[in-house]
Formats: structure tokens, sequence, C-alpha cells
């Protein structure tokens, strides 16, 4: 990439691979919004379905962002698959084909990013490959990219015809941000290279500082926050967990904030095993107000980036519970602001064990978690990523 072509001011592409309305990667270009409009730039947000009437969406298109659908009706792509197909061949130079680049989405973003102008894009994937496809359309127009993964799953690999190309794809970004040291390092050994254009970054948190510890009179109170997905964040784990007699006996509840499609999976588990001692609270857009009504949070994920609601919830005074998935052993100290354990029913529910032997604690390691995390995120995470970014684009980095 020549990126000494990019012109001080003008359009950012910012291309999302999340398929949900809104997700929890989407909150950190959604933040860099404002502070590039700021700059002097405008915004056009490309996604495969864009919900208008999403908050989210309202309160971006309130400041002036332009949406782009890329996923469109079939006529459209009828239209102009031979013209599509035909630009992308030139740009690539040798026809060769590649099963992850050669979809409707990736060939209409490319005809789009060549017609639009833009002076960079932002890609953000939710896992570390899955928006690799709108990268090589960036790539392929010569346009400045970076990308952004907030996630790296052990088990799950990019395919053997896709990998020559979306290991050149990210090489030749001019930065590949992750949000854990060991999201970045398990990439780098999944394509077999040393990303020397990588960076480990934050998310923006929703937790502004330490919160009253609630009342422990009516037993303890647990919060399991994450998508209900239980692949990522395996929830039955932690219902097997709880499913043993020396858990129903002991004065604890454990809440499952969040929604996803394993909901009813999930509900219909707890019900056959008949646990009483669990909730299901659904979507919670307030973070301070439930973290006042609970004492720590519980997460037995199977993978993981950096989840946002294990750092929130040690700013706002609480322990966490969590499993070694990604990268959420990097910021904690076991036994003092944190427990942890491996994603199973075993060595999770040992890591379960240990916290609760401390429980008349948790109040005094939740104030050392609190300090500990206001040392280690910065005050304005989205501020120090477009900063990093812009100076990467412009060349004075």
């Amino acid at each position: 990439m020549n990126l000494e072509k990019i012109k001080p001011l003008g359009n950012v592409a910012i291309i999302s691979s999340c398929s949900e309305d809104w997700g929890g990667s989407e909150e950190l270009w959604g933040r860099s919004v404002p502070l590039l409009l700021a700059e002097g730039y405008s915004v056009t947000v490309y996604k495969a379905k864009i919900n208008r009437n999403h908050p989210e969406f309202l309160k971006l298109a309130s400041l002036g962002v332009t949406f782009v659908e890329i996923d469109t009706h079939v006529p459209f792509l009828k239209r102009n698959f031979k013209r599509i197909i035909g630009k992308l061949e030139q740009l690539r130079g040798n026809g060769s084909a590649f099963t992850f680049v050669n979809n409707p989405w990736v060939n209409r973003l490319t005809v789009l990013l060549a017609k639009n102008k833009h002076v960079f894009a932002l890609v953000s994937q939710g896992i570390n490959f899955d928006g690799l496809g709108y990268a090589y359309a960036c790539n392929s127009v010569g346009l400045p990219y970076v990308l952004v993964a907030q996630k790296a799953v052990d088990f799950y690999w990019p395919g053997r015809s896709d990998r020559p190309i979306m290991t050149k794809v990210m090489k030749e970004a001019a930065a590949c941000y992750f949000v854990s040291k060991h999201n970045l390092i398990l990439t780098e050994e999944q394509f077999g290279t040393r990303l020397k254009n990588g960076y480990v970054i934050f998310n923006p948190l929703k937790i502004g500082s330490k919160l009253p510890y609630p009342a422990i009179d009516k037993g303890y109170k647990l919060a399991c926050v994450g998508r209900l997905f239980v692949l990522d964040k395996g929830q039955d784990i932690l219902l097997r967990i709880l499913n043993q007699e020396k858990w129903r006996e002991r004065p604890i509840t454990i809440t499952f904030v969040g929604s996803g499609v394993d909901d009813e999976g999930l509900k219909d588990m707890a019900a056959l095993l008949d646990i009483k001692n669990v909730s299901f609270a659904g979507q919670v857009k307030d973070m301070d107000t439930l973290w006042t009504q609970y004492h720590a949070l519980v997460l037995p994920s199977r993978s993981e980036g950096l989840p946002l609601s294990m750092v929130e919830a040690m700013a706002a005074g609480r322990i966490a519970i969590v499993s070694n998935a990604g990268g959420n052993t990097e910021l904690i100290e076991e036994g003092v602001t944190a427990f942890s354990g491996h994603p199973n029913e075993q060595a999770f529910e040992e890591a379960m064990d240990r916290a609760w032997a401390q429980r008349e604690q948790w109040e005094e390691l939740g104030s050392i978690a609190a300090s500990q995390i206001s040392k280690l995120v910065p005050a304005s995470p989205e501020a120090d990523f477009v900063k990093s970014f812009l100076q990467i684009l412009n060349g004075s980095k």
C-alpha cells in the first residue's frame, strides 16, 4: 500500500463483519466515529445489513454518517456479476480463485469501494479472519486499511484454500489490531507468520469508576454477563456445576445477563436440571446499575478476546471468576483480583471453590481490582486507537 497518497482529509470507510444489529465488536469503531469527525473526516459505514432504527445507528446518523448495505437483492448481482468478476480478475492479475473472496458481498463491496472515494478504511472483525474478505476488497482497489479483530479462537482456523490470500491481506494492512496478546500470538501461529504490523489495544468501557458494594444479608449474587452462545461463552459448564448438591445448598444465585441463539436452550437445560438458583435477565444496558446489585462476575468462556464484561466488572470493584480463555488472565492477579480455571466443569468449579472460600474478602479484593484496572486501561481507549492508526496511515509512526 502506498500510504503517501492518503489525503489529509476525506471520507473514511468503516466496514463491519458483525452479523448482529449491534454487537460488542461495534463499540470501538462506534466510539471512534465522533473522533474522526472532529479530525475533519466524513464517515461511511458498510455492513451486510443495517438496522437503521437501532439506537446506535440513529445516533451515528444524527452525526452525519452515511450507511451502505453490502447484502443487496440478487437482481443487482445478476445485472453486474460479469462486470464485477471481470474487475476482480483484472485487479487480481492472475485470475486465480479464492473461495472467501468470490462471494456476492465481497464482490459488491469491491465495486462500491472502487466507485466511492475513500482515503482509508477500518475493517472491524468479530473473529480474527471473518472480515478479511472485506479487507481483500480494500486491497484490490488500492485503498489503505487497518484491521481490528475482537477475538481469536484456538479451535477455529482459516481454511487451507484461503490461507495465502488471507496472509497477504493481513501483512499488507497498515495495522492489525487485537484486544489481547493471546489473540495476536494465536493469529500469528494460525497463519505461520509474524505480524510486524500487529498491535494490542483496549475496548472502551461502560463503567466509569468503582461502585458501592451491595449487602450480603440475602446471600451472594453473581452475574454471568455475555452473549448466550455456549460455543464461546460456555454457560452450559456453569449449569452443570450448579447441578451439584453443594452449589444448590450455598447461599448463592447466578443471573445470566445477555441474549443470543442459545437463550431457549440454556433455559431448557436449567429447567431439566431443576436448578432453582439461576435466572435470566436478558439484555441490560445500564451496567452501573447492574453492578450495584451483584457481588462478582462469573464467566466460563471457551473462547475470548478480552471480555468487556470482565474488565467492566473489575472497574466496578467486583472480583471476576473466569476461564483462562483468550486474554482473560492478562489483566488479573490470580487469587487477588480474580480466580481462573480451564473451561471445563472440574477446573472451573475449582476456581469457583477458591473464590467461595474467600467470599468474605470479595469487597476488599474488588477494590484492588478496580485500582489495577484504572492503571492498566487507558481513560479513553478509542482516542488512543484513533491516534494510533491515523499516525500509522499518515506515516508518522
